[in-house]
């Protein structure tokens, strides 16, 4: 499982920090892979209102981190936006990213594609404020669970700490940092459990990108599912992209990864499918293995990938139903 944590604070090691640190703690205490970003140390420019990735699907914007950061919330089961309160709402480099993220929220909405992860992915708010205001947190709230919208996540919720002014001043609450760190390991505890399973194919932009799509869109609820490959692309196969969109499945922002690129690669999987590679992958992880046999259709036109796509997931849901009946 992987834990995204979006510090939308420009003061380091501060209230906001600190508590989002507490909080990946108890997720990484459940056994979570987490990461966190220090979004205004990041590069993303305002939303400039186009409209252009309601048209097309990306943002015409491409020389910022903004398409970085589409690919860690794509890749994250749990986002979590941890954001001092600036005049009642969050910290204008989070706000930048919440904007933009109208690209996600155009691929969900106008082009009615469906992130696999969308019936499992989970969000959560932390929010520090230096007033006692009774409304203080409620427009940031609001502006997360659009947001969560946005991005295909479940929004579960916030805890918020007034009076929060001094520097440090989090760490002497009574209560905030054993409720983040707790909240952490709460979140992260309805994962637990989930069987591990990886595809891996040569290049990891085709057939095992698929594979890891549909057992998250079919059974993420149950599965841990990763994909990788012995050589990875620079690329998704743009086909597999435009076969998946025709099942209504969006692997818009996924990346081809290598096998030292897997999450908690150290624990071993419940199941490894090797979709039809020409030799054993050198690098194969401990697990029960299988092999699909499906032919490469890189190189080859898009009714081939769909012929492919198809037999895919009719093998996804047979594992689905083997698993279900073990």
């Amino acid at each position: 499982m992987f834990v995204l944590g979006l510090m939308g604070s420009p003061r380091k090691h501060g209230n906001t920090d600190l508590l989002l640190d507490a909080f990946l703690e108890g997720a990484q205490a459940k056994g979570a892979v987490v990461s966190k970003i220090d979004v205004p140390a990041k590069h993303i420019e305002p939303c400039q209102g186009c409209r252009f990735c309601e048209k097309k699907g990306y943002c015409i914007q491409q020389k910022d981190d903004m398409e970085e950061m589409n690919y860690l919330l794509r890749r994250a089961d749990m986002v979590v936006l941890a954001t001092p309160i600036f005049f009642y709402g969050p910290s204008a480099q989070m706000k930048a990213l919440i904007d933009r993220s109208q690209t996600l929220w155009s691929r969900r909405h106008i082009m009615k594609l469906t992130d696999p992860k969308a019936t499992f992915s989970r969000g959560f708010l932390l929010a520090v404020g230096a007033t006692k205001g009774k409304e203080l947190f409620t427009g940031t709230s609001l502006i997360a669970k659009y947001f969560y919208d946005a991005v295909s996540a479940r929004y579960e919720g916030f805890l918020g700490f007034r009076d929060m002014e001094a520097p440090g001043a989090i760490a002497h609450h009574p209560t905030a940092l054993a409720e983040a760190r707790t909240k952490g390991e709460e979140l992260t505890g309805a994962f637990v459990g989930r069987k591990r399973a990886l595809f891996l194919c040569r290049e990891n932009a085709c057939r095992s990108q698929m594979a890891e799509a549909f057992l998250q869109y079919y059974a993420g609820d149950t599965f841990d599912v990763q994909s990788a490959g012995d050589q990875p692309a620079g690329e998704v196969n743009p086909l597999a992209l435009e076969a998946m969109a025709e099942k209504g499945i969006d692997l818009a922002f996924r990346r081809p990864k290598g096998m030292d690129a897997l999450e908690d690669a150290s624990r071993p999987f419940d199941l490894i499918v090797q979709m039809g590679c020409e030799q054993i992958c050198p690098l194969t992880p401990e697990g029960r293995i299988e092999n699909w046999e499906l032919e490469d259709p890189a190189g080859k036109p898009l009714e081939f990938m769909r012929t492919i796509r198809d037999e895919i997931e009719q093998r996804v849901k047979l594992l689905i139903d083997s698993a279900e009946s073990d």
